[in-house]
């Protein structure tokens, strides 16, 4: 892999993920940009103790741009777009409008391919050890940065999902504090430690891998799974056999399957309802903080998830989940999990 930095007009970092050790990407920003202003603030909630980010500059942001307009496009010759090069492999840079910047953090958004009409699940192997490539140097780059306590790789996919730009990509988010999700899990871990002795993720992927009902497809280095209590109508959990903290300390046989078991995993997705519509989800790396007693019990894992409960219906958060937070969920996981092994690809 070839990694390539450079800036934009603004100053933000620009960097290209090549599979080709001999890409040239090295292309000025010729846009007349000014510099970067974001006015994001950390908030403590009183009453939970979550911390919550202020962002009033993203109101701003681009919106649903129509696709011979898209920023996230190689430029060409009359337009230029936040990637500067005419072509590329991967490619991740720095939020023209993030949640975080500063002394509050960081966001990257992470262009997975230069094709506007495709999607992850279309991509190759080959491109997809790349993308795990570049979450993985990003993880280990982000994690060093002075006060970032965690880091986060994800992708919104679908309109439905809240998606205001088309193009496949996803974003890397470094977090100034541990994500209320992610310390709800350490709580729970750590008291599983001091009850039993063991390690709470190990046993939740033994007793899946053992009772079978809820597998969706299981490699020799990783299994997915629909988790017993599945919040969401089709939730899988995917978790490496080897538990490690984060991406960065992924062992390379787990690396090298990868690629295969997650494109399943996303075309079975969209092969869920039946519809020539690409299925909405969300995909999320849950990695250890970057520091701290919690990390040596945590887990890696991927979690996906759709908000799509029937062809044509969307499953919403609303009274009980949003007000709260006392999930309804109206697909069995047996169910599911069923489900997603009859629409494999045979």
């Amino acid at each position: 892999m070839k990694r390539t930095s450079t800036r934009l007009a603004d100053g933000r970092e620009i960097l290209y993920y090549d599979a080709d050790d001999g890409a040239a990407r090295a292309v000025p920003d010729t846009r007349p940009l000014d510099a970067s202003a974001t006015s994001s603030e950390v908030r403590r909630d009183p009453l939970l103790g979550d911390a919550v980010v202020i962002a009033s500059h993203r109101q701003a942001r681009t919106y649903h741009p129509p696709a011979d307009a898209c920023p996230l496009c190689p430029s060409t010759e009359g337009r230029a777009s936040e990637i500067p090069a005419p072509d590329y492999d991967v490619v991740v840079f720095e939020n023209r409008f993030p949640s975080l910047a500063g002394d509050t953090g960081r966001c990257e958004v992470i262009c997975f391919t230069p094709d506007h009409l495709t999607s992850f699940a279309e991509l190759d192997e080959e491109r997809a050890a790349l993308v795990l490539a570049a979450w993985t140097d990003r993880t280990a780059e982000l994690s060093a940065h002075a006060g970032i306590r965690q880091v986060y790789c994800f992708e919104n996919r679908g309109a439905e999902i809240g998606v205001t730009l088309a193009h496949p990509h996803g974003q890397i988010y470094a977090f100034p504090f541990i994500t209320p999700r992610t310390t709800r899990m350490l709580a729970t871990a750590a008291a599983h430690r001091a009850r039993t002795g063991g390690n709470l993720f190990e046993e939740v992927l033994a007793a899946e891998r053992a009772e079978g009902t809820r597998i969706v497809l299981e490699g020799e280095h990783w299994t997915a799974f629909v988790p017993y209590a599945a919040r969401w109508p089709y939730e899988v959990h995917l978790h490496p056999h080897r538990r490690t903290a984060d991406l960065t300390t992924l062992d390379d046989a787990a690396r090298a399957e990868f690629p295969g078991l997650y494109l399943d995993l996303l075309r079975r997705f969209d092969r869920l309802f039946g519809s020539p519509a690409p299925t909405p989800y969300i995909s999320a790396w849950h990695q250890a903080p970057v520091s701290g007693e919690g990390r040596a019990d945590f887990a890696l894992h991927l979690e996906l998830f759709t908000v799509r409960r029937t062809a044509d219906k969307l499953k919403y958060l609303a009274g009980t989940e949003s007000g709260m937070e006392a999930y309804m969920n109206d697909v069995r996981p047996e169910d599911a999990a069923a489900r997603l092994r009859e629409v494999a690809d045979r």
